[in-house]
């Protein structure tokens, strides 16, 4: 029975916070434009209404951040900002983090997954986020071909960034976000859809590779 319990709730549970997740980021962003309706005296029509105004009016922006004098505009401002450091180690960290997962499939991907050798024989997985460190640090290492690689930390949103040879880098096929998933999960993630992969094979009578 207990093994049942554990069961159903490892099932139910990553779908129950997934769906309170969704469901509150719902409800703040339609009562927030349920405020912005009441300032502008206009009647709530239907329940959502207020999602959906938020909706609209994010769209729109990223229609006007099409336009060049609006970005001009938004980059001034931004540059303004920028000039006060509490602001500018906030903000800059919060962009950064946003231009992470805003990232253009169409374009080339620059978060090349790679394994780095330890001293004591085994293989740590890291990604290669940029080919061009700052000039300051290449200026301050000795002569080679230097690139900054993050290590991931299981169960946690920190990681280290460590300035490795790209000679002792070994590249691996896989993709950015499959890697990170396992690196957050500290392969729980990989071990767990192998699992149910293998269950549903079973399940269905799908013939095994290897045999």
């Amino acid at each position: 029975m207990k093994k049942t319990l554990i069961r159903g709730l490892l099932n139910l549970l990553p779908m129950a916070l997934s769906l309170w997740l969704f469901a509150s980021l719902f409800a703040s962003l339609d009562a927030l434009g349920q405020q912005l309706l009441a300032l502008v005296q206009a009647p709530t029509l239907f329940p959502g209404a207020g999602f959906l105004l938020v909706v609209a009016l994010v769209f729109i922006a990223g229609l006007l951040f099409s336009v060049s004098p609006v970005v001009w505009l938004w980059s001034w401002i931004e540059r303004q900002l920028m000039r006060f450091p509490l602001f500018k180690s906030v903000y800059g960290s919060i962009r950064d983090i946003a231009s992470l997962m805003n990232r253009d499939p169409s374009r080339p991907n620059s978060q090349q997954t790679v394994l780095v050798r330890q001293a004591n024989g085994g293989y740590v997985v890291g990604f290669i986020m940029t080919d061009t460190p700052p000039q300051p640090l290449l200026d301050a290492l000795p002569a080679g071909e230097w690139v900054p690689v993050l290590f991931q930390l299981s169960y946690q949103m920190a990681g280290v960034t460590s300035l490795v040879k790209r000679e002792d880098l070994i590249k691996v096929d896989w993709s950015f976000e499959e890697a990170m998933r396992f690196n957050l999960t500290a392969g729980i993630s990989q071990t767990s859809e192998s699992a149910t992969a293998g269950s549903q094979d079973k399940k269905y009578g799908v013939p095994n590779k290897t045999e």
